[in-house]
């Protein structure tokens, strides 16, 4: 699913959220603190964004992993044309092809819920970072006001599936999939509950644009 619509998800990801996608990445690297003596590790890289951010950001090595290999291929390409230096590499986020405590920070963006086993992958991500060590969720999430919780959802579950199906040319699914994901994935306390549970602490919530998207950040 995620193959097919590979090559126009940076126009897609664009495009429906109002371009806020890039804000909310600068945001996440903003959160980690990530400095010239840290190596970042970003599952569920995609199309290397979040990679990028990091990179651009002077993150000292940044890596990315993410199971679709076509977002792999992307995302080298991406960070080639840019002069980066970062590393992508196919992998799975419930078995990271990652020693111990390898990590000063570890990032995912809007892919904890295409996990088939969060909690598993919360404890691998535990496992890769070195202690005291960051780990940044981006998400999307449902807005808690009525009236914006309303329009949004007419808006994810109507249009953004139509308009985004006819820009990729995708006959996978993939942008019916993805409302019901979020609407179908933890709540922000469930997502605390489950952090703490992989053994992570100080974890703080962070709503984005009213809401649409959390960062969640906390510490090994």
């Amino acid at each position: 699913m995620f193959a097919a619509i590979a090559p126009s998800y940076d126009l897609n990801n664009r495009l429906h959220s109002l371009w806020r996608d890039q804000a909310w990445r600068r945001k996440a690297v903003k959160l980690c603190g990530a400095g010239p003596g840290d190596t970042v590790l970003d599952v569920a890289c995609g199309t290397g964004d979040l990679s990028l951010a990091f990179a651009d950001a002077g993150a000292g090595r940044v890596v990315g992993v993410d199971f679709t290999h076509e977002m792999v291929v992307i995302a080298t390409d991406k960070h080639a044309r840019r002069g980066s230096r970062a590393l992508h590499i196919d992998g799975d986020a419930m078995g990271l092809p990652i020693r111990d405590a390898a990590a000063d920070v570890l990032s995912i963006a809007f892919g904890i819920r295409n996990v088939a086993d969060p909690a598993a992958a919360l404890r691998e991500f535990h496992r890769v970072l070195r202690p005291g060590g960051r780990l940044c969720i981006l998400e999307f999430s449902i807005p808690t006001n009525p009236l914006l919780r309303a329009g949004y959802m007419l808006y994810f579950k109507r249009i953004m599936p139509c308009t985004a199906t006819l820009i990729s040319r995708d006959r996978s699914g993939a942008y019916k999939y993805l409302p019901q994901s979020v609407n179908t994935f933890l709540s922000r306390e469930q997502m605390v509950t489950m952090m703490s549970a992989a053994g992570f602490t100080a974890v703080e919530q962070h709503p984005l644009t009213f809401g649409i998207a959390v960062a969640y950040l906390a510490r090994r």
